[in-house]
């Protein structure tokens, strides 16, 4: 039977492959038969690829650094099947708003294993969470700090807190997704004092238990030494803080960012890379700054679901502009991933049959919205399409989905997750009705 190529077999989904007829498979489902069923736009979750990559993360990090557990950063794809298998891989989940909690909630994720993360939560969303006896709160500010103690003591609860601190290192990625910088809406600055600031009042509060420091550097981050240099800095302010003020660093997360293969010429270094390096920095570090190695926690999110996606568009119009450009419509696009429009990230794109077929013409795929921004890749080698064609990009798992929007007022597609040559709807297509369901006339 024939296979993916080489560099396919790296971005697309551990299942996939091709049928006898040379079309592509995922999860023993092909392609072609799931967007009849299902319709297109559609994104396919393989849920082999999902537990392989679970298991990577908590095998890789273990054998590296034994008091190691991974922490499934939800905003990368939420949906309650994929929380239960998250659950049942042994991982915990952090989320980054009520609604992110609301489908933990919906999968009886453990609360114990649940992290609340993000920026600016408001009171509503903490109380939420304590009311759900969520394990660790992530605080970002010094108005959180104030709030959760408040909102703790309502409750009469005392709160397992990270603090949330910036190191000021570059991990060299894109402007919007780099977040460790100084000038960044998130965290305590090291730098200008702040986060010695935050945790001199988060250690003084009656209602917050302070265990450890979390900083993150951004996404997607292809190079290793960024988080090593990050962490023997804040190592070094950890165990001034203990000196200062009494902090003991109990826990420990160096955040993710983990980069994946968009397109096979661009692969990032493999996991057990990243476990080494991390690992390696944080024993380090420990032992220069006299300091117990603390448990360690890091938060893969793209790098758990993005592989294990795969989109599916139908082929619209063609229009051929000579000596110009060949523009390929397809019916999605921004409003089910704005990535390329907002990053201009690049993608892989095959027709689902006969994907080898030898490429005859350099086109643009572009969606349906009205934006001239709005497309899927750009200049990239296909064989001759015909309207009715299916196109697929592989990895994409992470981000699209939840960045979605109703942009001219379209649906949102259905997702499917396969296994073993079953499908099963874990999201329907949205209907016209949803889009009316919140207006009022």
């Amino acid at each position: 039977m024939p296979q993916l190529n080489e560099t396919d077999h790296e971005i697309f989904p551990v299942s996939a492959g091709l049928d006898s007829e040379g079309n592509i498979t995922i999860g023993g489902c092909a392609i072609a038969d799931l967007a009849v069923e299902f319709g297109t736009p559609l994104y396919i979750y393989d849920e082999d690829t999902i537990r392989h990559m679970c298991r990577q993360f908590s095998g890789g990090f273990k054998d590296a650094y034994e008091r190691s557990l991974i922490e499934y950063s939800s905003k990368a794809f939420a949906n309650p099947a994929l929380a239960k298998i998250i659950a049942e891989e042994g991982l915990h989940m952090d989320v980054v708003t009520g609604g992110e909690l609301i489908f933990a909630k919906a999968a009886d994720f453990p609360a114990e294993n649940l992290n609340f993360h993000g920026n600016n939560k408001g009171r509503e969303e903490l109380s939420e969470a304590l009311d759900y006896g969520v394990g660790r709160i992530t605080i970002d500010s010094f108005y959180e700090i104030g709030l959760l103690n408040e909102v703790a003591g309502e409750k009469g609860v005392r709160q397992k807190v990270l603090l949330r601190v910036s190191p000021s290192v570059d991990p060299h990625t894109h402007m919007l997704t780099t977040t460790g910088i100084l000038d960044s809406k998130f965290g305590f600055s090291i730098e200008t004092g702040a986060a010695a600031e935050a945790v001199e009042q988060a250690v003084a509060t009656e209602h917050l238990d302070v265990v450890g420091l979390h900083f993150h550097l951004g996404s997607p981050i292809f190079e290793l030494e960024p988080y090593s240099q990050a962490i023997d800095y804040v190592l070094n302010f950890a165990a001034q803080m203990r000196e200062a003020h009494g902090l003991q660093l109990n826990e420990f997360n160096p955040g993710g960012g983990f980069a994946v293969g968009y397109v096979g010429k661009e692969l990032p270094p493999p996991i057990l890379a990243y476990a080494a390096e991390i690992s390696e920095a944080v024993r380090s570090g420990c032992d220069r700054y006299g300091l117990d190695e603390p448990m360690l926690t890091v938060e893969p999110g793209r790098a758990i679901v993005a592989r294990a996606g795969v989109a599916v568009y139908k082929v619209g119009g063609i229009k051929r502009i000579p000596d110009v450009r060949i523009y390929v419509s397809v019916d999605g696009g921004m409003g089910d991933n704005i990535r390329p429009a907002l990053y201009s990230s690049v993608y892989t794109v095959r027709r689902t049959r006969d994907p080898y077929a030898t490429p005859t013409e350099t086109v643009t795929v572009v969606g349906k919205f009205c934006e001239s921004g709005d497309f899927i890749a750009k200049d990239v080698d296909l064989p001759v399409l015909d309207s009715g064609d299916l196109l697929c990009t592989p990895t994409s798992g992470a981000y699209a989905v939840p960045m979605a929007s109703n942009y001219n007022m379209t649906t949102r597609p259905a997702i499917v997750m396969v296994k073993d040559g079953e499908a099963r709807l874990i999201r329907r297509r949205e209907t016209y009705e949803d889009l009316l369901a919140t207006s009022l006339v």
